[in-house]
């Protein structure tokens, strides 16, 4: 399952005030994902609150979304550290669940140079041997990757994937120009799917597609056919939904809008903080402004 495209919904991670992770939850939510025709999951992501959660409640998301999967799509899971021999023990533990591949993030305290931030991901990169996507979002880390390494590193063999969440389209070209299909790019929730796919990305990776699957891979579907117009149409539709997600905190956001749709994922972990009663209506009207979109998955 080494070719990555589609639809990866970065999954929340269902938290109880004692810090148990709610697996069976989870688990509920995989199936119906997996159900509603997502090419592949994401756990660890930014919506899945990987800053806040330990190396114990961490294992414990990673497991139950792979035994969930159970091999009916492929699991990305993310890997975070400011030091490297972390992200290394991650990688590495996360490859030996069975993960399909590792999402590669960057956490930093003090600023690092260019070639640190390289030497990070090459770490990661040959520590495992499956895929690697390395993830920037220079809103929230304070070491992004420049174009330069991000060329360079898209000559590692693993490293195959990246997922920009810059906002910027023109880096997304620049990057898809530069590395000459070496590196594959996924749309994240700060840019516009449809138009990031048109330039020649492979999917979306994003916390809203939990919220939103079965119109994320219709969404999907009509770019992979070249059908524009109708794909346009859709993401004009959808994009209140990103709009949200980029309104409030993150997994605050997603969690509010599972928990309208019957998932008792609970909050966000301390010292976040859940939305209020109006923030959640405004969720809860967006989801009912798409619900009519969800195209069912035909059955073989």
């Amino acid at each position: 399952m080494n070719n990555f495209h589609g639809v990866f919904p970065y999954l929340i991670s269902p938290v109880d005030p004692a810090g148990r992770v709610l697996t069976d939850v989870l688990a509920r939510l995989v199936d119906d994902l997996i159900a509603a025709g997502v090419h592949g999951l994401t756990p660890l992501g930014s919506t899945g609150e990987f800053a806040y959660l330990n190396h114990e409640q961490k294992t414990a998301v990673v497991r139950t979304t792979i035994e969930a999967a159970a091999g009916r799509v492929p699991v990305i899971a993310g890997v975070a550290a400011t030091a490297t021999a972390d992200a290394i023990k991650q990688a590495v533990t996360w490859e030996r669940l069975g993960a399909d591949g590792v999402l590669a993030i960057l956490e930093s305290y003090f600023p690092l140079r260019d070639a640190q931030v390289e030497s990070y991901f090459r770490a990661i990169a040959d520590a495992v041997s499956v895929p690697v996507v390395l993830y920037t979002n220079p809103q929230f880390q304070r070491s992004d990757l420049s174009l330069d390494v991000i060329e360079r590193l898209s000559a590692h063999p693993r490293i195959r994937y990246i997922k920009d969440a810059s906002t910027n389209t023109g880096r997304l070209l620049s990057i898809i120009n530069r590395c000459e299909g070496r590196l594959a790019v996924f749309s994240a929730s700060a840019h516009i799917p449809a138009c990031v796919m048109l330039i020649g990305g492979v999917g979306w990776m994003a916390g809203p597609a939990c919220l939103i699957p079965r119109q994320s891979v219709r969404l999907y579907e009509l770019c992979r056919a070249c059908a524009w117009g109708e794909a346009m149409a859709l993401q004009r539709r959808l994009w209140q939904v990103n709009e949200i997600f980029a309104r409030f905190n993150l997994a605050a956001c997603i969690k509010a809008g599972l928990e309208v749709q019957g998932y008792p994922v609970g909050g966000p972990l301390p010292p976040q903080l859940p939305l209020g009663a109006e923030e959640r209506r405004v969720v809860e009207a967006a989801l009912a402004g798409v619900a009519e979109l969800a195209v069912p998955v035909p059955t073989v």
